[in-house]
């Protein structure tokens, strides 16, 4: 426990909510503040990716004791299925039992806001924060922006308030703030997959579902319900783009084109199409992300990723788990946890953007490439033989809590070997031999020499 302080949160999304948990349990009084409505009272649909938890999340949620909780609205998947235009295809994820799990954005972000007000946090939604003083850590909120406000006076305000944070808006105009963002010329259109009559799912529900098409992807999670949510990543112009689809004769045609087994499980195709908003992907980096020990950014608003890796809530939750070790550490020390935490998360922060960037790539193209496929299946059978010697990049991301930058790094030294090992003759005959896990080995010691 540490010295009771008046904390304040900036945004009830996922982030937001946990942090609330740990700060109360704490020992601390934590108000939530939100621009929204209550997302308990509302509709929520029309703008979600599917969240994908992995070993970073669950490691965050069971450190506060509501992991289990949110299992009961996750489903397991251990795989994926690549929906190629003529077949299907199975990739598993790591090793046998290992799963990433599918949950609903707006399922989870209900249940976090349940567990932390049971945890004893107050919310306050419909509440416009428009400014803070960081010296004083004062929200300043109203109606408008150029409106009357009125001051809230905190001890510590927690910025949680997403990509375009107001928080974050603050701290940019100090002197020596890096900020950057990055639009992707690709953007988002959710899609839905009803269940069956009886409640089943059309498709199998323990699989993530892409459909690689190159420069655009369709992707399907299942929902608890029997449903699944789908994501078509399209840019925004040119060949294969959103600007072509006009109506819905475009809309139906480009689908019996590109994804002819999509058709019968997307009844409302067009309908969803044209009413669900297309959506934007930004990388946003900045940093100093804290204030003194007044201010701390978390989640998004210090480092919004693309959502190719799965791991945007799963970075945002691990943040936390930083944090909360640094608040065990360093006691009432707020400015030593401030500084400790924000050099610790920053470089994995800017790894798996980089990661997250790059893994657009793989699900979009090289899921449907032959030679990729093998490269797995060669990683996978050596990773089986030698676990001391090779963990998969996917693995160390998603299944184990070492840091990101060190999944980076390890994962180019790796693919650098595999470019080798597939330039052997014949490899397609001859890559579960003697001779290639020698090549590996010899490979993996040439490494290892260099760097020390």
């Amino acid at each position: 426990m540490q010295t009771p302080k008046k904390i304040a949160v900036v945004g009830s999304g996922l982030v937001g909510s946990l942090l609330a948990i740990y700060l109360r349990k704490a020992g601390h009084t934590v108000h939530i503040y939100d621009r929204s409505p209550d997302i308990r009272q509302i509709q929520f649909s029309g703008r979600s990716i599917n969240l994908a938890m992995s070993n970073r999340g669950w490691k965050a949620l069971d450190g506060v004791g509501v992991g289990d909780s949110v299992r009961e609205i996750a489903i397991p998947m251990d795989k994926r299925a690549i929906h190629l235009v003529d077949k299907l295809n199975f990739q598993n994820y790591g090793q046998e039992g290992e799963s990433i799990y599918s949950i609903s954005r707006g399922d989870l972000n209900r249940r976090m806001i349940d567990l932390a007000e049971q945890a004893g946090a107050e919310f306050f939604f419909d509440q416009k924060i428009w400014d803070v003083t960081l010296s004083e850590a004062t929200l300043h909120i109203g109606e408008t922006e150029r409106g009357a406000w009125e001051e809230k006076k905190y001890d510590m305000v927690f910025g949680a308030d997403g990509a375009f944070s107001r928080i974050r808006h603050r701290m940019q105009r100090q002197s020596m703030f890096n900020y950057s963002q990055e639009f992707l010329n690709i953007g988002y259109k959710e899609l839905n997959i009803p269940a069956n009559p009886d409640g089943s799912h059309k498709l199998d529900k323990n699989s993530f579902h892409i459909w690689p098409r190159g420069e655009y992807m369709l992707i399907a999670l299942s929902n608890l319900d029997g449903s699944f949510t789908c994501t078509l990543f399209m840019p925004f112009e040119g060949e294969n783009s959103f600007a072509l689809l006009e109506n819905r004769k475009d809309v139906e045609l480009f689908f019996e084109k590109n994804f002819p087994d999509s058709i019968d499980v997307i009844p409302k195709l067009a309908e969803d199409f044209f009413k669900n908003p297309t959506s934007t992907l930004v990388t946003m980096k900045c940093y100093p992300w804290t204030y003194k020990d007044k201010i701390a950014l978390i989640g998004d608003a210090c480092h919004a990723i693309v959502p190719f890796y799965g791991q945007g809530m799963n970075a945002g939750f691990e943040d936390i788990s930083i944090l909360n070790e640094m608040m065990e550490k360093y006691g009432d020390d707020w400015e030593m946890i401030f500084s400790e935490y924000e050099k610790s998360r920053k470089p994995n922060a800017d790894a798996i953007a980089e990661l997250s960037y790059r893994n657009f790539m793989e699900m979009s193209s090289k899921t449907a490439d032959d030679k990729f496929l093998l490269q797995k299946k060669i990683e996978k059978w050596f990773s089986d033989k030698h676990p001391d010697k090779w963990i998969p990049l996917y693995s160390r991301v998603t299944f184990s809590d070492r840091p990101y930058a060190e999944a980076l790094a390890i994962g180019d030294d790796q693919n650098a070997i595999m470019e080798e090992v597939l330039k052997i003759e014949n490899i397609e005959a001859v890559w579960d031999s003697k001779d290639v896990e020698s090549k590996i080995l010899a490979l993996l010691n040439e490494k290892e020499t260099a760097k020390n």
